[in-house]
């Protein structure tokens, strides 16, 4: 099997961003990239992709809570059986921007879900895959926000637009996850310089692999 990463924030951390760095990296190093599958959620696939457009539309802002969490572990379901496994099981290495944790943490902690419940659901719609590490990018939802106000220029997305309390109780929620399992997490501070953020999550990342 191969091995498992994912890339976790609030919202304004700079996670894709960095990603993405981490990635035109591994493009000049000594590892192949056709061992690499680089991947995200809501997507990842056709049917996840589709999904992802319902539920982050930011005209259908009417979603009932109950059916945003199992549209998300909907997408999460089909992301798994038709990318994220098939490629661990050719011994890939799986790289993804957000997985379960970020619908713990959004949907269980800044919708009110409750988190115990959003895990449940995704346990299910997983089959319990975990990943083996995750790069988690702190960031006060003070400055997240900001940053997303200010300086954002892709996609704005339904989950953007929510208020302050919202992102206060996202970070708290992933607080949470991380003292939980502390053991899967690497936590990278997001409040400095995009520049030594991706010098220390490519660091940790080539201690990781």
């Amino acid at each position: 099997m191969g091995k498992f990463i994912t890339f976790e924030g609030p919202d304004g951390a700079g996670k894709t961003t960095v990603l993405k760095n981490v990635v035109e990296r591994l493009k000049t190093s000594k590892f192949e990239m056709a061992d690499f599958v680089i991947t995200r959620e809501p997507g990842g696939s056709k049917v996840s992709n589709q999904i992802r457009d319902i539920v982050l539309n930011q005209v259908d802002a009417n979603i009932d809570i109950n059916t945003e969490v199992l549209l998300f572990a909907a997408a999460r379901r089909q992301h798994v059986v038709e990318k994220i496994v098939p490629a661990l099981t050719d011994g890939k290495t799986v790289i993804s921007d957000r997985f379960l944790d970020s619908s713990v943490a959004y949907q269980g902690g800044g919708r009110q879900f409750g988190l115990d419940k959003v895990l449940d659901i995704n346990q299910y719609a997983t089959g319990g895959l975990e990943p083996d590490v995750t790069f988690y990018l702190k960031l006060e939802p003070e400055v997240g926000l900001k940053r997303i106000n200010t300086t954002r220029t892709g996609e704005i997305n339904r989950l953007d637009e929510e208020n302050m309390n919202f992102y206060r109780r996202t970070v708290k929620a992933y607080d949470q996850i991380i003292e939980s399992n502390p053991q899967r997490f690497v936590v990278v501070d997001a409040n400095r310089p995009l520049p030594q953020v991706v010098d220390e999550v490519w660091s940790k990342f080539l201690n990781v692999m």
